[in-house]
């Protein structure tokens, strides 16, 4: 898309949006230095106001005049509390008597209790920013949850639902042990923002922060818990009955969970699938437990189906460490003594030439393996010069070319320089340009990072589990990491799946257009990862200098604001990083958001820019009605726009309906 362009030079990045929220059981201090505010003697303390959400009603003073430009100015000493703020507020503090005998500094345990530490990692990537949202909405970080024999029910609910809010924001836009794309050969960065999807959406709606978050999230939330509840059951027996209340409570909202998703399984029983059982039948004399098996699926190609009822825990596939394929290979063939003399190529570089010649070789322990191979993967790597040409006015076409372009510079470094030197090694008619091509979309589609009990990680090929599609609603989220006990790599469910349904994998949180590109398909259902990146002019140097929620973002993007909690003013459904920044170029000195004359002035000219800039990506993203004759990779492209049409269309939408919300709060001031 076209760079957005504030009119004014960008200040630092100061506390933008910040939303209210208190618990009446402590003074939470944190580094945002936001106003204190009277809540009212019923909650009977002071709290740190730590958000301003939306223009709602005074609460603790009236709405003194003024003259019509400040006709919302509050008194100085006082922040403006939406309405859904003061209910939540009140809510919270009535609870929390409860719920505070189940928080503690301490974490030993007693003769009648015993506490869980749910840790926010210090070396998370995202420590900082995490720690202050985590603030933000009432968790001190160190605060352990103690619970005793004598707990009730109420409570019990209570503050596991406070853990699984903890957990949530723990958990957000974490990569899993696996990272699925292989960059030994196409070294493309995958953007740090990326993992910072969640936290973004977050910030600027404190209410909601903590609420579900995404399917994958909401999973590994659960997990979190359920994890450390199970491992405190075999030191706490004097509570051991109420540690299994919780532990049945969060696997009840587990299959609760999965029994919301349903993905019909059709499986064409007329495709000959030989080949696929053979590699399972290989596999199975290896050593490969499976309690999956392999068919062609309606809308998925190939896929891995359930024999049996699968319960949560239970491993759908243990793949022996004898039939990965690994570097291990490389250093066990010819070409090794060769390959360790180019100066800077890297182990994956030297799987990949493997794997070119491996695939031909009829002697091949993995021959079997390579026979499920397709010809063609089709891949955006694969796309011809129609389905490129149908990607215009998308990012994603930028970042096919790039990628084409590199892997062609790869290429043109290695051959056929090493094919005129070492002609029987590599031989010029297994090394050519298209097959080549054909073995990174292996690797990228294919290959896993895989931790061994040397602790050392490594890019893999794992057959049969490379017949686990990838879904944004998996069965499967924690594998990668090598049982040193039994030196098998294990698949175990985080959530049931029922025989005869297509077993999921998670591949990690990608976006559509790293999908296409790597893997050539799009997902089905909502995807939060999926975003456009946006291109704003942003003051450097001091942007971090505040610590704030909203103010320490230097990329900034949108998604479909149908999956925004927040769509009431100063809101709109968009990110709250975005429309802070907007509105710092536009006023230096903004720093909280209040429904002042000048404020709504500038809200409007916020949401005309962006409708505007938007609406004129309406008219790129446009596509034919007509596909019946469209190849494979035109196809792919023209679904890719249009489910990027359908994100801007609802950046516009949103835009139209906050104008709408902006002039009546303006109307009112006049009034």
């Amino acid at each position: 898309m076209g760079r957005i362009l504030t009119n004014k030079t960008s200040p630092s990045m100061r506390l933008g949006l910040v939303v209210a929220t208190a618990l009446a059981v402590e003074v939470v201090s944190t580094a945002m230095e936001v106003a204190v505010a009277v809540v009212n003697e019923v909650v009977g303390m002071i709290v740190t106001m730590l958000a301003v959400v939306g223009m709602g009603e005074w609460y603790g003073g009236s709405r003194d005049g003024g003259d019509e430009r400040d006709c919302a100015s509050p008194p100085s000493s006082l922040t403006i509390v939406s309405s859904a703020s003061l209910l939540w507020i009140l809510k919270a503090s009535s609870s929390m008597a409860e719920n505070e005998r189940h928080l503690t500094d301490n974490s030993a345990d007693t003769a009648d209790g015993c506490s869980l530490f749910l840790e926010l990692p210090e070396n998370d990537p995202l420590f900082d920013k995490k720690k202050v949202l985590l603030e933000a909405v009432g968790f001190d970080i160190n605060k352990h949850f103690y619970f005793e024999s004598s707990s009730s029910a109420d409570g019990l609910n209570s503050v596991l639902e406070l853990m699984i809010q903890k957990a949530r924001i723990i958990s957000m836009d974490e990569t899993g042990t696996v990272e699925v794309f292989f960059d030994g050969v196409l070294k493309l960065k995958i953007e740090f923002v990326m993992r910072q999807v969640d936290l973004y959406f977050a910030v600027g709606d404190v209410l909601h922060a903590a609420a579900y978050c995404s399917f994958r999230n909401e999973l590994e939330a659960l997990h979190s818990v359920l994890s450390l509840i199970n491992n405190r059951i075999m030191s706490c027996e004097n509570v051991l009955a109420v540690l299994q209340v919780l532990r049945k409570s969060t696997l009840d909202m587990i299959y609760g969970l999965g029994s919301k998703i349903r993905y019909e399984t059709t499986i064409f029983e007329n495709i000959n699938a030989d080949r696929e059982k053979r590699l399972l039948q290989w596999g199975q004399s290896n050593g490969v437990g499976a309690k999956l098996y392999l068919a062609y699926v309606q809308g998925a190609g190939r896929g891995a189906i359930a024999r049996e009822d699968l319960e949560v825990g239970d491993v759908a596939l243990d793949i022996p460490v004898s039939v990965i394929i690994s570097e291990d290979v490389v250093y066990e063939s010819d070409m090794f003594t060769i390959l360790e003399n180019i100066n800077g190529i890297s182990s994956d570089t030297m799987l990949l030439l493997w794997s070119m010649k491996e695939k031909h070789n009829g002697d091949s322990r993995f021959r079997v393996y390579f026979d499920t191979l397709p010809e063609a993967f089709n891949t955006g790597l694969s796309f011809g010069i129609d389905a490129i040409m149908a990607l215009d006015g998308t990012l994603l076409l930028e970042e096919i070319v790039q990628a084409k372009e590199h892997l062609r510079l790869q290429y043109d470094a290695l051959f056929p320089s090493l094919s005129s030197d070492h002609p029987d090694i590599f031989p010029m008619e297994l090394y050519s340009w298209d097959q080549f091509l054909w073995a990174c979309e292996l690797w990228y589609s294919n290959g896993m990072k895989v931790m061994f009990p040397d602790g050392k990680i490594r890019t893999c090929l794992i057959p049969v589990a490379g017949f686990l599609n990838h879904s944004v609603c998996p069965h499967i989220i924690h594998y990668g990491k090598v049982d040193s006990t039994t030196k098998s790599l294990k698949f175990p469910l985080s959530r049931p799946c029922k025989a005869g349904e297509q077993c999921f994998l998670s591949y990690g949180h990608l976006s559509e257009s790293h999908l296409v590109t790597f893997y050539g398909f799009l997902t089905q259902g909502d995807n939060s990862i999926d975003v456009i990146p946006l291109d704003i002019d942003v003051a450097q140097g001091d942007s971090l200098k505040d610590g704030s929620l909203v103010s320490n973002w230097t990329s900034h993007m949108v998604r479909g604001t149908w999956l925004s909690k927040n769509h009431g003013i100063f809101h709109y459904g968009l990110p709250s990083p975005l429309l802070d920044e907007l509105r710092r170029s536009r006023n230096p000195l903004f720093r909280t958001v209040t429904d002042t004359h000048v404020n709504l002035e500038i809200e409007l000219e916020i949401l005309d820019d962006l409708r505007s800039t938007f609406e004129d990506m309406i008219e790129t993203h446009a596509s034919p009605n007509d596909r019946k004759h469209c190849c494979w990779d035109v196809n792919l492209a023209l679904e890719f726009k249009d489910l990027q049409r359908r994100i801007i269309s609802s950046i516009v939408a949103s835009c139209y309906a906050g104008s709408k919300l902006v002039e009546q709060e303006l109307c009112k001031c006049k009034n």
